[in-house]
């Protein structure tokens, strides 16, 4: 990996906030992705899956872990199975985790190699009531692709149908949300190499140059400073490309006078960070650029404000749209009689601000949460409210990280990233 080495106390920390939520007698089965197929043997670069890595720190594809606290062996309460490696594998791919290396890194004491898992799998299930399954239960999941726990589940369930069956997610989704603090440095660590990135670009910005060469400087800053890359897949959306909420083409020439809005972030060892800023072309705003922008920080910084203990998220919005509301009339682009005769169900202020606020961040860019439970602190959200004006040709979000603190003040992991006019400006115009 190219992070450096992450704390075994805090994955040894993360399985014992999940075993004290178990029900008595059951065991838990975590498994890595797939290396997905493109084509003839190509394939997509591995990306853990996030569950398996928030539990054991284990990077690696091929790895199960498995979770039975109550299991008659006490060696047999925390396992890894770990594809073993050989001469072959390692000449080609280069060596796989060791059983001492997989123990510095996790913190499990007992690791087999996975040819060993049928038979001592049997042995477990053998002993146990029932077995947790780990299931994408995220709202926004799309999985048309088969997993390799989907695959695991179906052979479960036939293998073993006297099993009672519970699922993870409601768990994981609980634990997941409220970060430890090794997680935080993480996310900052991110954050910081997204504020290089961003530092980079306003020294690089010009008229004439393409939306896909800011993305290439971006990604040189990020990989230099050890990130994979991306946290997802960045928008870099110059014009009234910044009118398409999700534009990814990123492929159009940036022009004198335009805004280019960049929706970007630097991962750190699977951490995200999410960031959105909106830069000059030409290194100065225009009026009315000025205008919107302002307004939307303005919306911004009062809906941080709102980010505290005990807050619900879809209260919280609905008080984020009352705020923009008053920004868009005094933009004048929404007006009384709008309001007045607006559909309750999808109110004025959503024709210029048409998407969330906020969202859960962490492993995941969209990270994994109770959304109709209060916001706790230790819970980090992105921030980013927007206004679209396709008619004037701009689209204007701003986005920065923010972690819910006990004091009802909300820590601003990008804090140091730019984020006035003047300041821009001032950086773009050295």
């Amino acid at each position: 990996m190219k992070y450096e080495s992450l704390p075994k106390q805090l994955f040894i920390k993360n399985r014992a906030k999940f075993t004290a939520k178990m029900r008595p007698n059951t065991l838990a089965v975590f498994n890595s992705n797939d290396i997905f197929p493109i084509s003839a043997d190509s394939t997509m670069p591995f990306q853990q899956h996030r569950d398996i890595f928030y539990l054991s720190g284990v990077d690696q594809e091929e790895s199960i872990l498995v979770i039975f606290p109550d299991a008659k062996n006490e060696a047999h309460r925390e396992i890894l199975f770990l594809k073993e490696t050989n001469e072959t594998i390692a000449i080609w791919e280069g060596e796989k985790l060791n059983k001492i290396q997989a123990f510095e890194l996790s913190g499990i004491k007992t690791v087999y190699w996975l040819q060993q898992f049928q038979v001592i799998f049997n042995q477990l299930m053998s002993e146990a009531e029932g077995i947790y399954f780990n299931t994408n239960e995220h709202l926004r999941a799309v999985t048309e692709v088969e997993t390799r726990e989907d695959r695991f589940i179906k052979k479960c369930k036939s293998d073993y149908p006297a099993h009672t069956v519970y699922k993870s997610a409601p768990i994981l989704h609980a634990i997941r949300s409220i970060k430890e603090e090794e997680e935080l440095k993480l996310m900052q660590k991110a954050c910081d190499i997204t504020k290089k990135g961003i530092e980079r670009l306003l020294k690089f910005i010009k008229p004439g140059v393409w939306e896909y060469e800011i993305e290439a400087e971006l990604a040189h800053e990020f990989l230099i400073n050890r990130s994979k890359g991306f946290a997802y897949t960045p928008i870099i959306a110059s014009g009234k490309n910044a009118c398409v909420l999700h534009y990814i083409e990123n492929n159009k020439q940036c022009k004198d006078g335009d805004l280019i809005l960049l929706d970007v972030g630097a991962e750190y060892a699977n951490y995200a960070s999410d960031l959105t800023r909106c830069l000059p072309v030409n290194g100065r705003f225009t009026e009315r650029q000025k205008e919107v922008y302002n307004a939307v920080l303005h919306v911004k910084n009062e809906a941080q404000k709102l980010l505290v203990p005990g807050t619900i998220i879809p209260e919280y919005h609905k008080e984020v749209g009352r705020i923009m509301e008053s920004e868009l009339i005094k933009l004048k682009l929404i007006d009384s009689k709008d309001i007045k005769n607006q559909n309750p169900d999808w109110p004025a202020y959503k024709k210029y601000f048409m998407h969330g606020t906020s969202h859960f961040l962490g492993l995941d860019t969209h990270d994994v949460g109770l959304f109709n439970e209060p916001i706790q602190a230790g819970m980090v959200f992105t921030c980013e409210p927007g206004i679209y004006i396709p008619e004037e040709g701009i689209g204007i979000r701003i986005e920065d990280d923010l972690v819910v603190t006990n004091d009802g003040k909300p820590f601003n992991l990008m804090a140091n990233i730019p984020i006035e006019v003047d300041h821009i400006e001032a950086l773009m115009n050295v």
